[in-house]
């Protein structure tokens, strides 16, 4: 023991314990306050830079939700962004060998089919009456006019697929004229089940290479320029469909498939084999 400490009393050695204790105490705490402000300090940034990745994701989708609004007024007779293959009422007609934009026969009936991507029905409209379709095209003996419309959207969870998809086939129209008809089969073939979101875009592109779509042209699908340019022609050929007196049914409602031949709704079976063909054949002049 050093000389110090035996000359120290009792009372003095605590004393100097407890002052050393409270200086080992300060330190400690001082320590722990400058690892909370560290702290703080690392936090506020990571906060400060979340909040600046949510307001460019907010700002982000903002402006694609901009670009893909679409005006339900506007008529189709006003819309800008027209496939190429359209006809003014909002029908592209196919031709020989499922291409698109082809002219109109005007010694021919014309038959018309509106259709909605997500609608169960047309599904099996399709499968029906494939083989008559083509048949008309291949044998010359009516023209046929395509008609995609977008009356399902609420069915697809906030999607809006059926405008996604419609969008699409009138992209591959105006740009892959020569798929047209191959796309619109593939998207019967792959048609999702309503109350779901139906495809990504991706893979509503991915259906469109599987038929011969042009990659680049297959991408304008995949990133949603599609719909960005052809949606607001979706939407207004969808709102002159509806609106068509001509197309309702008895309960004065537009539903889908709807099927015309020259311009007047067929009230026919179209599920009766030969029941489309016969009508296209007692409509030739």
């Amino acid at each position: 023991m050093s000389s110090n400490s035996q000359n120290q009393s009792k009372a003095q050695r605590r004393e100097a314990a407890r002052a050393q204790a409270l200086e080992l105490k300060r330190k400690q705490e001082a320590a722990d306050k400058r690892a909370r402000l560290i702290t703080m300090s690392v936090l506020g940034v990571v906060l400060a830079a979340l909040v600046a990745i949510v307001a460019f994701l907010l700002i982000r989708d903002s402006a694609t939700n901009a670009a893909d609004a679409v005006d339900d007024g506007l008529p189709l007779s006003e819309v800008t962004d027209v496939p190429a293959t359209a006809l003014a009422d909002g029908g592209i007609p196919i031709g020989a060998g499922g291409v698109a934009g082809v002219a109109l026969d005007e010694d021919l009936p014309t038959v018309g089919v509106f259709f909605d991507y997500l609608c169960p029905i047309c599904g099996q409209f399709e499968e029906a009456n494939e083989d008559t379709l083509e048949g008309f095209l291949a044998d010359g003996t009516a023209n046929v006019v395509l008609y995609p419309v977008s009356i399902l959207n609420r069915f697809s969870q906030g999607t809006e697929y059926p405008t996604r998809a419609a969008a699409a086939f009138a992209w591959v129209a105006d740009r892959a004229p020569a798929q047209a008809l191959a796309f619109h089969k593939a998207l019967f073939a792959n048609e999702p089940e309503e109350n779901t979101p139906g495809h990504a875009n991706e893979q509503i592109a991915e259906f469109a290479r599987e038929v011969g779509v042009p990659s680049d042209v297959a991408d304008g699908i995949a990133s949603g320029e599609a719909r960005r340019v052809f949606g607001q022609w979706v939407t207004s050929a969808t709102g002159a469909a509806t609106s068509n007196e001509a197309l309702l049914n008895a309960q004065g409602q537009f539903g889908t498939p709807t099927i015309t031949i020259d311009g007047e709704r067929w009230e026919g079976n179209w599920m009766v084999p030969g029941a489309l063909a016969q009508a296209v054949a007692d409509a030739t002049p």
